[in-house]
């Protein structure tokens, strides 16, 4: 079993010590100056949503000058706050921190999220990625082990997500798509009564973010079965990829990233882009970031923009085939 360190309680609260940076020329007086500049967490309060806003506030406003606040706008599946950004006046004043599922999964399992993603944002670059790995009741072994099984008895193996949907689901349904197996699929209402039931052994495993399953890791209660980034995860270097287990090329997308609205001004978009690139390529920060089970993304908007492209197009075929009907 792979064990971590556990983090102190306080990087979650607030704990990211200030980033020392040069502010970028000229900035201050032209943007964002004296008006304070909302960054909107569709996400309740409280968590990595906000230890994320934290470095994006003190990075911007550090390298910038100015003011930047959170502004937590959580509901409807995180279209709420995202609706609000996207239809804001694009003038650099309003942004929004969210993640892939918000950008590039909800738009095809809500009849109406209120935004076009491939036409109402400025994207101004990635934050970071939020590593997922397979996690199964201890009686599994490997990998292998469980798709073996899933292969010779169809349809007995399950799988817990937090929602139909949701980018676990879709993560599995690739995986068992690949692996030519059929599994029955068990939503949750949240991911810490799926790990539940998986540590309980009445559902086989899950597709689960780092920071909700370490507990279940360390005491034993779940095993770590593979890490579904393109890499290694460095805190966990023993645990292979889904990929190097006979999966090439699989990823489950769980970035991280800060747009404007459309239309944003070339001018303002680079200064934002610029102090946001050279926050999340401060090697101190990621190394505080590391123990949420966070990693590093590609930085700038072209990368931003291009994952979005990629993943909208890759999960509008997903859902496809997964028969999710929009609600």
């Amino acid at each position: 079993m792979n064990r971590i360190a556990t983090p102190r309680r306080a990087l979650l609260a607030a704990g990211l010590a200030p980033l020392a940076a040069p502010r970028l020329g000229r900035a201050q007086s032209a943007f964002p100056g004296t008006r304070p500049v909302s960054l909107i967490i569709p996400y309740a309060a409280g968590g990595i949503p906000d230890v994320f806003g934290n470095a994006v506030n003190q990075g911007l406003q550090e390298r910038l000058g100015g003011t930047f606040v959170m502004d937590h706008k959580p509901g409807a599946s995180t279209t709420l706050g995202t609706r609000q950004a996207a239809r804001a006046r694009p003038d650099g004043y309003t942004l929004v921190f969210a993640g892939n599922a918000t950008f590039t999964i909800t738009p095809f399992v809500l009849r109406s999220a209120g935004y076009d993603s491939a036409k109402d944002f400025t994207w101004l670059g990635m934050t970071g990625i939020a590593v997922y790995l397979f996690v199964a009741h201890p009686r599994w072994e490997s990998l292998e082990q469980l798709l073996a099984a899933a292969k010779r008895r169809p349809n007995e193996i399950s799988y817990a997500t937090w929602g139909v949907g949701s980018s676990a689901h879709l993560g599995t349904f690739d995986l068992a798509r690949r692996a030519g197996v059929e599994m029955i699929h068990v939503p949750y209402n949240g991911t810490a009564a799926a790990l539940v039931d998986v540590s309980s052994g009445r559902v086989d495993f899950m597709l689960s973010t780092l920071a909700p399953a370490r507990p279940h890791m360390e005491a034993g209660r779940v095993r770590a079965l593979g890490i579904a980034t393109a890499q290694r995860f460095r805190p966990l270097p023993s645990l292979p990829t889904v990929a190097e287990q006979g999966f090439p090329d699989y990823v489950v997308p769980n970035w991280t990233g800060i747009a404007a609205p459309a239309g944003l001004p070339d001018g303002i978009a680079t200064q934002l882009e610029t102090a946001l690139a050279q926050t999340f390529s401060d090697e101190a920060l990621l190394t505080r970031l590391e123990p949420l089970g966070i990693t590093a993304s590609p930085t700038g908007a072209r990368a931003m923009r291009d994952q979005v492209a990629k993943d909208l197009a890759e999960n509008a075929e997903l859902v496809r085939r997964a028969g999710i009907t929009p609600e």
